[in-house]
């Protein structure tokens, strides 16, 4: 099972947005349009030159250490780790502005993430979504999508107790993202899947079929449609044939009329 923004889009989880203390400063702005152009390199060469400049340095060290995650991800070169950890270590917070300070906030929580730390690296994605209002819509359900998908990895290797305890927590900000934007994509995605998690197949397949109904009130509506259909079709239909009387082939009749009927 994967998530619906982060798996396919990790990258634009924050842009960087040039502050008005940094304007003027062309080692710092270049090292943020690289990064947004995915140009993890030519960030990381331009982030360096930024660190030289005491005025600078701290967020510099910040966009260094975002584009060797990123670097890490695509290529899996540990010194990457390490090299983000470095940066992340040299950053001092107090020094940041609002935004780069949550910023900084998701590249610990990544940085953790990508050792396999996820129950951590909720954590810090709890205390960035905390501090979220500084971040543009798009990146705070980014920045939400990731805090799920750490905890659903952290609850994959857990006791039942701890499974059943995590899920309810990701139904719960699900259910309430959903009150304040009935189109979240990750909202929409997540209450489905925690509710199987926690054993309720009734809950699940109604957050779906509220989902698949719900997905035109966003903008990823195809994204959002496509997950939910297969949620359905590999994990819910078959894990509800075997605990109920209705075959599969009932269920999947009862989930393309559902499709058929609110396209």
């Amino acid at each position: 099972m994967r998530s619906v923004l982060a798996v396919s889009a990790w990258f634009v989880i924050v842009v960087f947005a040039a502050g008005t203390a940094y304007a003027a400063d062309p080692p710092l702005a270049r090292a943020r349009t690289l990064y947004n152009a995915a140009d993890y390199d030519g960030a990381i060469a331009a982030a360096a030159m930024a660190r030289a400049q005491a005025n600078t340095a701290d967020a510099a060290a910040l966009v260094e250490a975002r584009a060797r995650l990123e670097r890490f991800r695509r290529g899996g070169d540990a010194m990457d780790l390490a090299g983000a950890r470095e940066a992340l270590n040299a950053t001092r917070p107090a020094l940041l502005s609002a935004r780069d300070q949550v910023d900084y906030l998701i590249g610990l929580g990544q940085s953790l993430y990508l050792a396999g730390l996820f129950g951590s690296a909720a954590e810090l994605f709890d205390t960035s979504l905390e501090r979220s209002a500084v971040l543009p819509e798009r990146d705070r359900q980014m920045l939400l999508d990731w805090w799920a998908t750490a905890l659903d990895r952290d609850a994959q290797s857990s006791p039942p107790e701890r499974r059943a305890r995590l899920a309810a927590r990701i139904a719960g900000r699900m259910d309430e993202e959903l009150r304040r934007d009935p189109g979240s994509v990750p909202a929409n995605y997540w209450l489905a899947v925690a509710a199987r998690a926690s054993g309720d197949l009734d809950t699940a397949w109604d957050a779906a079929v509220g989902a698949w109904v719900r997905a035109t009130l966003g903008p990823a509506s195809m994204q959002l449609r496509a997950d939910i259909d297969r949620l359905v079709m590999e994990v819910l239909i078959p894990e509800r044939a075997r605990v109920r009387r209705e075959t599969a082939d009932a269920l999947r009749s009862q989930w393309n009329q559902v499709k058929e009927e609110w396209k």
